[in-house]
């Protein structure tokens, strides 16, 4: 059966048309090699460009079924590598991996950032009230929870409850020590406007954000585990050592993300306020940190998700004994997730 796929796919290959711009087509492995950064970085930013966004319910259907037709040899003549290698971004863009559902189109990487940043402007809001911190605070992480959820790794069935009691104890978390942070620096009149911008909106996305969200609204997976594959793609079996692997990456990766994100616009804005413009035109203010809170979020996003690849890589020694002799592959591989 192998064998007979593999001839099928090389025929597929030798029947798309050769392109001097794309590398020829693997049918589901990246355009990029995943092995450096740079390679992450670029398949990244086909996984999360905003253009899939608008990609029809026809043009998906025609996606997948060009990589359909490509994996049973029956291709029809004249398609190229880079038609191929496009389709298939369709596909990973709006497809989740493991379900091959659509991912709600705001949960989406390609959605997170034009979704994101207004929520994004309204934490960096200044002059913010309690209530105001608590509003922006819940609608942050409610985001974020449903985009972690959203591209999990879904290899095991979850059932709703377990996506509520997740929801809810990220959220809870994340707002009470955004809002106990918030009174301590109201207190604390020795914090320079610097300081005290810092801790209220970096300290409390870092330290509850996007661990706690992480981790709570993927805790399923430490319980059941997930599936981990051979070198040929076949199940070895379900292992919670890799599960912990993935969530820490993932967690590792949220950490990272908002750093650009409510660091920069922040010592950017401090400098464009003082120009002429902005300040005979004060009302240009708002629209300007959100250019500014955008840039920031669209060089931040690929750069944290690149820190690792998606289809992440073990070695069996390190897992569970009966995967390790369930398999004669050195190593394994796993969905992280994003």
């Amino acid at each position: 059966m192998a064998d007979t796929a593999t001839t099928a796919s090389a025929a597929a290959a030798s029947a798309a048309g050769s392109s001097t711009d794309a590398p020829p087509f693997q049918l589901g492995k990246p355009r990029f090699q995943q092995t450096s950064f740079y390679g992450r970085f670029r398949h990244f930013l086909d996984i999360i460009d905003p253009r899939t966004l608008f990609v029809t319910e026809r043009r998906l259907r025609e996606a997948v079924q060009l990589l359909e037709d490509y994996k049973h040899g029956t291709l029809r003549p004249g398609v190229t590598n880079e038609q191929l290698w496009s389709a298939q971004k369709i596909k990973q863009a709006i497809l989740h991996p493991d379900t091959n559902e659509k991912i709600f189109m705001p949960f989406r990487m390609s959605g997170y950032i034009p979704f994101g940043t207004p929520i994004v402007v309204g934490l960096l809001l200044p002059n913010q009230t309690l209530a105001s911190t608590v509003f922006w605070q819940w609608l942050n992480q409610s985001h974020n929870a449903c985009v972690n959820y959203a591209n999990r790794n879904a290899t095991k069935p979850s059932p709703a409850s377990k996506f509520i009691q997740g929801y809810l104890g990220a959220v809870i978390s994340a707002v009470s020590i955004a809002v106990g942070l918030n009174v301590l620096v109201q207190k604390a009149n020795k914090f320079t406007p610097a300081t005290r911008l810092l801790v209220q909106r970096f300290v409390p996305a870092v330290a509850s954000a996007n661990i706690c969200n992480v981790v709570l609204m993927r805790y399923g997976e430490l319980e059941e585990g997930i599936d981990v594959l051979d070198g040929d793609g076949n199940l070895v079996g379900s292992s919670r050592i890799a599960a912990r692997h993935a969530l820490l990456e993932t967690a590792l990766t949220r950490v990272v993300l908002p750093m650009p994100i409510l660091v920069l616009p922040p010592i950017v804005m401090s400098m464009l306020e003082k120009t002429a413009l902005l300040q005979a035109r004060p009302r240009l203010l708002l629209p300007v940190q959100s250019l500014v809170c955008l840039a920031a979020f669209g060089l931040a996003l690929p750069l944290a998700i690149s820190l690792f690849p998606q289809m992440s890589e073990i070695e069996t020694s390190q897992l569970e004994p009966e995967i390790a002799q369930a398999t004669s592959s050195r190593t394994v591989v796993y969905n992280k997730g994003l």
